[in-house]
């Protein structure tokens, strides 16, 4: 099995207001991101809630996904991934994370992480826009209790560097895996390119081992 974990747990201090509840099309923007994550090839979405998470919660409790609390959200985000991984069930054999501030990005990004992971046995699966690394990632929980003890303050980066050896970049045609929306003028540019959604009949994807080249 292959989760989701959906990050949706920060306090949108940049932005100055819940910046997942507000509009992005005909939803919201987490919204957005949980139906992409839904409608992809992962088998179930778990969504980390924190700051107002019973509002939050109830926006999305018609969705077909479960939820878990990180009382320990204003740490970091390492600790809403540190949290929702804990909860995954032991058959689950990799997590894709997914940022719940990234409408932009498409079904097709996680769909060809899950295929290049199930093709290519590496287990930190990373994709690649213009030699800049984004998001969503995919992890084999062979790193389950790894995580558990990595320091927040430093984040997920420190597991990609303790195993370049087992990294994946995998390239994609699409600079959306880089955008997140964390103030007011990223939401504004977010809103103008929703109007003008970026094609997916062309995300090409491939890809190349970290050391391989």
């Amino acid at each position: 099995m292959i989760w989701a974990v959906l990050l949706a747990a920060g306090e949108s201090r940049r932005m100055g207001e819940p910046k997942l509840l507000l509009p992005y099309g005909e939803k919201t923007i987490l919204e957005a991101v949980l139906q992409n994550a839904v409608a992809s090839r992962v088998d179930r979405v778990l969504v980390v809630l924190g700051s107002r998470w019973r509002r939050i919660k109830n926006l999305i409790r018609e969705y077909d996904v479960e939820t878990v609390i990180n009382p320990r959200f204003r740490q970091g985000m390492l600790t809403s991934i540190q949290r929702g991984i804990a909860v995954l069930p032991d058959a689950c054999r990799a997590a894709v994370v997914v940022l719940a501030d990234q409408p932009a990005i498409p079904t097709e990004i996680i769909d060809g992480l899950i295929r290049v992971y199930r093709q290519k046995k590496k287990g930190l699966i990373v994709p690649v826009y213009r030699k800049k690394r984004g998001h969503p990632l995919l992890v084999d929980l062979k790193y389950r209790q790894e995580i558990s003890l990595l320091e927040p303050s430093f984040g997920l980066r420190q597991l990609l560097r303790r195993h370049p050896e087992d990294i994946l970049e995998v390239r994609v045609s699409t600079p959306s895996i880089l955008r997140d929306i964390d103030d007011p003028a990223a939401y504004a540019k977010a809103i103008l390119k929703e109007g003008r959604p970026e094609s997916i009949s062309n995300h090409r994807m491939s890809f190349r081992d970290r050391r391989g080249g």
